[in-house]
């Protein structure tokens, strides 16, 4: 499918989505890559690590994650968790997703 406006935009809705769900999650819990490619899936999103590990990367980089390595089975696994940062950023997030959700919900009636 070529690449369009549309497109373009939509994908990077999805990915703020994302990363406010690896936010969310880790600030729960602990969390590592497969297991959020499978969480996600449940939401319907469909990514592949090549997609996922970049954005955790990221988010690391940025300081919204840490992470520290866990052996599991004889397999070293990167477990991320949230930072102080990253507390912050989701607090402030789900402050701007509360309000378009009641204007949205303002406009649909």
């Amino acid at each position: 499918m070529p690449t369009t406006k549309t497109n373009t935009i939509t994908r990077d809705l999805f990915l703020g989505f994302i990363r406010l769900h690896i936010l969310y999650h880790a600030s729960q819990e602990a969390i590592f890559g497969l297991d959020m490619i499978r969480e996600l899936t449940t939401h319907g999103y469909q990514l592949s690590p090549g997609t996922l590990y970049p954005i955790l990367h990221g988010m690391e980089r940025d300081g919204f994650l840490r992470s520290e390595k866990q052996v599991v089975d004889g397999k070293t696994r990167k477990n991320y968790y949230i930072t102080k940062d990253g507390r912050t950023a989701l607090k402030e997030a789900i402050i701007k997703v509360r309000v378009l959700m009641d204007e949205v919900g303002v406009m649909s009636s």
